[in-house]
């Protein structure tokens, strides 16, 4: 006997579905077939099938990426040499 099934209505960005439409097309799928995949993953696993993180760095270390990509332009570092640095962050 064959599973009863139900439709679902979500709303998600225009460009978004296009590029999941794309990327599943690849795999030989289509957007409901990706979304079941996706469902019995998470409940066989009992959670998110993958980590769910903030990709954003803290202030210090965005002041730091900031400082090396300006060293990176300027070729000039606040520092000249190592010793200095290492003085500077009490090592």
């Amino acid at each position: 006997m064959a599973n009863a099934t139900t439709n679902l209505n979500i709303r998600l960005d225009v460009e978004l579905k296009k590029q999941a439409e794309e990327l599943f097309a690849e795999f030989g799928m289509n957007m409901t077939t990706a979304v079941n995949i996706f469902l019995r993953q998470a409940v066989r696993e009992g959670s998110i099938p993958f980590a769910i993180k903030l990709n954003v760095p803290n202030a210090e270390t965005a002041t730091a990426m900031k400082e090396g990509e300006d060293i990176i332009k300027s070729g000039k570092s606040r520092f000249n040499n190592t010793e200095e640095m290492f003085k500077d962050l009490g090592i």
